[in-house]
C-alpha cells in the first residue's frame, strides 16, 4: 500500500539526505557509474554544499570487467575538485556466470597485470586491506577500516521497484531510528537508499530536468533495443548481469575483446546469445522442469560436489514443499535450471526467488489457516503448523509453564498436534523489515 504525502520525489530524496547530514559526521555517495547513483551523487552533492561538508567523499568498488563508458564516467566525478574519492581497485573475487569451469574472475589480479580489461588509475585504492576479497562480505569491512569506530552513513542508488524483495525491505521495520530505507553494515555504519521510493522515470526526468551528465552506455542500449526499465549498468559477468555479454560484442567490441581474453567463458556466451543462454523451454527430451533440473544436477555439477549436494538438499526440500502443488513445483525447479545453466554458484537467483515467492507463499499459507475457536491442527496443514514449530524453537519464549512466540497481535503455542492462539490486546511485536522476514521465511523452507 502506497500513502501519497503531498511531496515529490526529488524533494523528498533531498529532505532525506539532508537529515542524514544532520545525524552522520560522515557520509559518503556511493556511485557505480549507473543512472541511480549518478542521481544519488548529484543529490548529495548539493546537499554537501549546502550544509558546507565539502569535500564529499565518493566510493566506488571497481570490478575491472567494467562498461568503458562507466569508468569514464566514474572517473569524472572522482576528479571533480568537490571530491574526496574513494576509487577501490584491489584484487577480489567476482562470480563468473559464463563458466562452470573458471568460477571466479580474481579482478585486479597482479600476476595478470598485463590482462586486465581497463587499468588502474593513479588516484585509486590499489591494495586490498581489508582481510576478505569476497563480493558480500566486504563493503561492511571497507568502511570499518576506513572509518575506525566512526558513524557513518552510506548512500546508494537502490530503489524498491527494481524486486519485490527490495520493496519489502525498504518500507518495513526500522533501521535507524525512523528510516525503513537502510541497512546496517556494522556499528554505528549504515547504508541508506534516499531514492528507495523513486521510479525509473523519475531517475530519468531528473537526470533530464538538471542536465546531468550520465553514462552514455545508456544512450547504446535504448538503441539496441534494451526495455528502459530493463537498463542496467554492472559488473559484466556475474549471474545477475551476464545478459550484458549477448550484445557487449556490438556496443563495445574493443571492451568485447579484451574481456573474452581476460575471462574464459565471455566468447561462448557473448555467441550464445539469450536464446540458446537459458533455457526459455523445457527441452523435449525430458518429461517436466524436475527432471530437466535434476539431469543437470548430475551431469553439469560433478566437478563440485559442495555444490551439487546443496543443489540437491535445495531440489529436494521445495519438492517436499510443493508436493501437492505441482505447478508451484515446476516453476520452482525451472528456477534451479537457470540458477545451474548461469553457473550461480553462490545460488543468488535461487536466493532471490525464496525471498520474492517462497517466503510469500509460505506467509499466504499461514494466513490460510482454518482457526475454529483459535485451535488449528497440524492435519489440517503440516507445513505451517511446522512453521511455528520452528517458531516456537527458534524465538519462543517460556511464559507460564509453555513456550510461546508472539507474531503481530497473538501470541502462540502448541500442545500435541494442536496449535494455539491468543489475541494480546494493545501489543504488537517488534518489527521486522519485510526483507528479512521473507528471507526467513524462505530458509525455514528448506528445513520443513
Amino acid at each position: 500500500m502506497k500513502i501519497l504525502s503531498g511531496k515529490n520525489v526529488f524533494d523528498a530524496a533531498l529532505d532525506r539526505i539532508r537529515y542524514i547530514f544532520d545525524e552522520f559526521p560522515n557520509v559518503v555517495a556511493g556511485v557505480s557509474g549507473g543512472k541511480d547513483s549518478t542521481v544519488i551523487f548529484e543529490l548529495t552533492m548539493r546537499v554537501a554544499r549546502e550544509r558546507g561538508r565539502l569535500p564529499l567523499t565518493v566510493f566506488w568498488l571497481d570490478q575491472e570487467a567494467e562498461w568503458t563508458s562507466t569508468v569514464e564516467t566514474v572517473k569524472r566525478l572522482m576528479y571533480l575538485p568537490d571530491v574526496k574519492p574513494m576509487w577501490l581497485q584491489c584484487p577480489i573475487h567476482m562470480d563468473n556466470a559464463a563458466s562452470f569451469v573458471t568460477k571466479f574472475l580474481k579482478c585486479w589480479d597482479p600476476e595478470r597485470e598485463a590482462d586486465w580489461v581497463h587499468s588502474k588509475d593513479p588516484i585509486s585504492i590499489k591494495e586490498n586491506t581489508y582481510g576478505t576479497d569476497r563480493f558480500k562480505e566486504l563493503f561492511p569491512a571497507i568502511f570499518k577500516k576506513e572509518f575506525p569506530g566512526q558513524k557513518v552513513a552510506v548512500l546508494a542508488g537502490v530503489r524498491a521497484e527494481e524486486s519485490p524483495a527490495r520493496l519489502m525491505g525498504l518500507t518495513q521495520g526500522p533501521t535507524y531510528k525512523w528510516i525503513t530505507w537502510g541497512i546496517k553494515l556494522s556499528d554505528d555504519q549504515y547504508t541508506f537508499y534516499p531514492l528507495y521510493d523513486w521510479s525509473y522515470s523519475d531517475i530519468w526526468h531528473a537526470i533530464h530536468s538538471e542536465k546531468w551528465p550520465y553514462n552514455s552506455i545508456y544512450n547504446y542500449q535504448y538503441r539496441y533495443g534494451v526495455p528502459v526499465n530493463q537498463m542496467r549498468v554492472s559488473n559484466l559477468h556475474h549471474e545477475t548481469a551476464v545478459r550484458s555479454l549477448f550484445h557487449l560484442q556490438e556496443i563495445d567490441p574493443a571492451l568485447y575483446e579484451r574481456l573474452a581474453a581476460r575471462l574464459p567463458g565471455v566468447d561462448t556466451a557473448g555467441k550464445m546469445g539469450a536464446e540458446n543462454f537459458y533455457a526459455g523451454k523445457l527441452p523435449f527430451m525430458f518429461k517436466d522442469w524436475c527432471e530437466y533440473r535434476d539431469y543437470l544436477i548430475e551431469k553439469l555439477t560433478a566437478n563440485d560436489p559442495k555444490w551439487q549436494a546443496q543443489l540437491t538438499k535445495t531440489s529436494k526440500k521445495f519438492d517436499e514443499l510443493f508436493a501437492s502443488e505441482d505447478d508451484y513445483k515446476q516453476k520452482t525447479a525451472s528456477v534451479i535450471v537457470q540458477s545451474i545453466l548461469c553457473n550461480d554458484y553462490t545460488g543468488t537467483k535461487i536466493d532471490n526467488y525464496q525471498t520474492q515467492f517462497v517466503g510469500k507463499y509460505l506467509q499466504d499459507r499461514r494466513r490460510g489457516l482454518k482457526w475454529v475457536n483459535d485451535e488449528t491442527q497440524q492435519s489440517d496443514d503440516p507445513v505451517s503448523f511446522q512453521w511455528y514449530v520452528n517458531r516456537l524453537r527458534q524465538s519462543g519464549v517460556e511464559e507460564d509453564g509453555r513456550r510461546v512466540y508472539r507474531f503481530q497481535r497473538y501470541k502462540y503455542w502448541i500442545t500435541g498436534s494442536t496449535l494455539h492462539r491468543e489475541a494480546v490486546a494493545g501489543s504488537r511485536s517488534a518489527p521486522v523489515a519485510g526483507a528479512q522476514q521473507a528471507q526467513r521465511d524462505a530458509q525455514e523452507a528448506v528445513c520443513l
